[in-house]
């Protein structure tokens, strides 16, 4: 079996990559059958040269691969007919952008495995960059609050060479003694909750956090059940509460009005409750100086998170009485970073991670060719059709 590793040709540019040089070289020592092939790009976190050092084929043409691997989107004019392809598609949601794309892969023939879709039998995901987006979201977070209020200054995750780079920052720098609300238990939740643990932040229960001063920075951790209850004071389902959102309210209010800081790891969905309004913004009680948007879902649960912003400009203001957007770290606004591809910040350690969930759960199955759950589950097209689990997407295309 023959694998390429394709160039990112979605703008703009990714520097990740879905296999890391060491771990190319620990497949192919593996399995003596496969032959890894990489695509030269000039955004890679890592180059050519690093990739030729541990026996992998440097060639612009793929089109002798049996299985391409990417990570965003394949350009449509790219796609190369019957081949297997991994990369994220965002076509599960029948997200509208990428219906043209879906249409070619099924014209082409083309076998497309999501990385979104690559889970255990018990629906958890087996792959993600989740951890990182919870890293860097929180450490933006960091950074907007130092630079509103003018207290440190901190370098942006991809000015730092990896992650241990962007954790030896913190030792320069003493953290005010904010309140701080993370939002969320998931894969980017946990990311979050992990950095924050790293800088030895102080988790203080919800009463705690809603009753008391504190001479030190401290956080709550909020989970799904702790932000929504129902309507009619029946107990809490988390199954009802995703099949029924419109049954219950949120009890995010205590919380906005003690919170400095507020991370936003949580899933959601049209019809989940927001946290607040954004008439709800304009009351004094409202608190927050910076939101951390790691969701960035454009005006969802955080209802001033308006616009997405880019890795280069990460924050915008918001100036609650007008509703309108604002330059940011002004006085009397609240600071929004909503970057959307945040794990893009720290490349190298996103990609080592990632490509080693590949290496030891994944490709294991298609390479001995006995694909069971893990890779018939994360098929979406083959041989010109869409699979069973994915035929709800028929009219998405047509």
């Amino acid at each position: 079996m023959k694998i390429g590793i394709i160039r990112e040709g979605k703008l703009p540019p990714d520097k990740r990559t879905p296999l890391v040089p060491h771990q190319c070289y620990e497949l192919m020592n593996n399995y003596p059958d496969v032959s890894i092939v990489v695509q030269p790009s000039p955004h890679r976190c890592f180059n050519e040269d690093e990739f030729a050092r541990y026996g992998c084929e440097i060639k612009e043409d793929l089109s002798d691969c049996d299985v391409l691997m990417g990570i965003k989107e394949v350009p449509i004019a790219e796609l190369i007919s019957n081949k297997i392809y991994f990369f994220f598609s965002h076509t599960i949601k029948k997200q509208v952008h990428n219906r043209k794309l879906l249409r070619e892969i099924l014209a082409k023939k083309i076998t497309l495995i999501d990385y979104e879709t690559l889970v255990w039998e018990n629906g958890s995901r087996i792959i993600g960059f989740g951890r990182f987006a919870g890293i860097v979201g929180t450490h933006n977070g960091f950074l907007t609050y130092g630079k509103k209020f003018e207290l440190y200054q901190l370098k942006a995750a991809h000015e730092c060479r990896n992650f241990l780079e962007l954790k030896l920052q913190y030792k320069t720098i003493t953290l005010p003694n904010i309140k701080i609300c993370l939002a969320g238990d998931g894969r980017v939740g946990h990311g979050a909750l992990e950095m924050l643990q790293h800088l030895n932040i102080k988790e203080v229960t919800k009463r705690e956090y809603l009753n008391s001063t504190f001479d030190e920075p401290v956080f709550v951790h909020l989970r799904v059940d702790d932000l929504y209850q129902r309507k009619d004071g029946m107990a809490w389902d988390k199954a009802d509460f995703y099949h029924h959102p419109e049954l219950y309210d949120c009890k995010f209010q205590p919380y906005y009005s003690t919170t400095d800081l507020m991370i936003n790891a949580i899933f959601w969905k049209q019809g989940i409750p927001v946290f607040f309004t954004k008439e709800e913004m304009k009351n004094t009680s409202f608190a927050i100086d910076v939101i951390a948007d790691i969701t960035c879902d454009i005006e969802g649960s955080i209802p001033c998170t308006v616009k997405s912003t880019s890795i280069e400009n990460p924050v915008f203001g918001w100036h609650s009485l007008s509703e309108k957007v604002v330059e940011p770290f002004l006085k009397h606004t609240v600071d929004v970073m909503a970057v959307g591809n945040l794990p893009c910040e720290l490349p190298l350690d996103a990609s080592t991670e990632f490509g080693t969930f590949l290496i030891h759960h994944v490709l294991p199955e298609l390479i001995d060719n006995e694909r069971g759950f893990i890779i018939n589950h994360a098929t979406i097209a083959r041989e010109g059709a869409l699979t069973a689990s994915y035929k709800y997407l028929q009219d998405y295309v047509e």
